[in-house]
């Protein structure tokens, strides 16, 4: 059975465990939250920042969930929701002075894109 999608309804993309502190992205996030689809692309593709790699994908997988399951067109899309959540964070210890060891956690981050037409 085929879902009829409204046009208001907003389609999600999500990408989990991204290695990277949440804090970096969402300051890309903050850029491209409320914009349509091509100039998020046009912002994710210039800024000079590691994040946006993830985030670009995490997007172009939102519009292709658009395009495919709702048969919207991705140049109606527009980004309303842009979320970044913490991940698990990866334990690990660095050896110090006297034979101690000192912990260290590196974060993950989980994205969520939500897109709608308008």
């Amino acid at each position: 059975m085929i879902k009829e999608y409204d046009q208001m309804e907003r389609i999600k993309a999500y990408a989990k465990g991204i290695r990277m502190s949440p804090h970096k992205v969402r300051k890309v996030l903050n850029q491209i939250r409320g914009r349509s689809y091509r100039e998020a692309l046009i912002l994710l593709e210039f800024m000079p920042y590691r994040a946006c790699w993830p985030v670009l994908q995490t997007v172009y997988s939102a519009a292709a969930n658009a395009k495919h399951n709702a048969r919207l067109k991705k140049s109606q899309l527009w980004i309303v929701e842009a979320r970044v959540d913490e991940g698990p964070k990866l334990k690990r210890f660095r050896p110090r002075a006297r034979g101690r060891g000192f912990p260290i956690q590196k974060l993950t981050c989980n994205i969520t894109i939500q897109v709608q037409s308008l």
